[in-house]
């Protein structure tokens, strides 16, 4: 586990003598817990081909935000078919890959 700054300490201790309390209402919480049943419920495998530089993509993306590159799949493509998958609108400020970006510079 990673070092835990002063106030990440002092939040884990509130925590853990039980002073914390959820602001969360009950109807939220009920769709929490069905979105969260929902998405863990995996009874089907996939098996899809992706270009190399993608995947590489995908996996560096995942390492950021800490998820295993195939949860990271799965939750695009869930955002995507529940509609919760937006386009950028001005495809002029999108980032570039790092992979188009390195092969872009060994030209």
């Amino acid at each position: 586990m990673p070092e835990l700054d002063q106030e990440e300490r002092e939040i884990l201790e509130a925590y853990e003598r039980r002073e914390l309390k959820s602001v969360a209402t009950k109807e939220e919480l009920a769709r929490l817990k069905a979105a969260a049943r929902a998405t863990a419920i995996k009874d089907r495998r996939v098996n899809i081909r992706l270009s190399s530089g993608d995947l590489n993509d995908i996996q560096v993306k995942a390492l950021e935000e800490g998820v295993p590159y195939q949860t990271l799949i799965a939750s695009v493509l869930h955002k995507y078919v529940t509609g919760r998958l937006a386009e950028r609108a001005d495809l002029s400020t999108q980032a570039v890959p790092a992979t188009k970006r390195r092969a872009a510079s060994n030209r």
